[in-house]
């Protein structure tokens, strides 16, 4: 055993697919023509490696989103709340997660979805889905605006019509 823990001791450094999600540089996201500032994330999949997945850890403060309601048509999305309170802002309804809950949206559903936090108390979401793909195609439901930030060819004309609720998507809190 003593040989293990000198063993450890001893490796120089740590491989760069393991990393630590503070040594990652945290960034915030701006859509064009938008002031708001979206949650806080970092790339820890990037940052280790991973070249097929999108991996972030997200701090949901108080009053922020995690992106526009959106869809996708060819990659999938997930959200796992890992501390905290959010809403889940489900094709225009909210759905309350707390730490431990899962949102997964499969490709090619059309089921529109951002993370809101209108609460008191910060949030940390682990965010992942496959990597931009070339043919994949996306919705802005309630920003319609974005179409001309996308090449027409990434604009999701043909994605199954689903109801939306009430809610706008935005923050409370702003």
């Amino acid at each position: 055993m003593a040989r293990a823990v000198q063993a450890r001791r001893t490796m120089p450094s740590r491989p760069p697919f393991i990393v630590s999600a503070a040594d990652v540089p945290e960034t915030r996201h701006r859509y064009p023509n938008s002031d708001e500032e979206l949650a806080p994330s970092r790339a820890i999949g990037r940052t280790a490696g991973l070249r097929h997945v999108g991996l972030h850890l997200v701090r949901l403060l108080p009053g922020t989103r995690t992106s526009w309601p959106h869809a996708e048509s060819a990659e999938e999305e997930f959200a796992f709340v890992v501390s905290g309170e959010v809403d889940a802002w489900i094709d225009g309804e909210l759905q309350r997660m707390k730490a431990g809950d899962l949102a997964a949206f499969p490709s090619g559903t059309g089921i529109c979805h951002t993370f809101l936090n209108d609460g008191e108390h910060e949030a940390v979401l682990l965010v992942g889905g496959e990597a931009d793909k070339e043919e994949n195609r996306i919705l802005y439901p309630v920003n319609p605006s974005r179409r001309t930030d996308l090449p027409p060819r990434r604009w999701w004309d043909d994605a199954p019509v689903r109801p939306l609720g009430p809610h706008d998507g935005r923050p409370r809190r702003r």
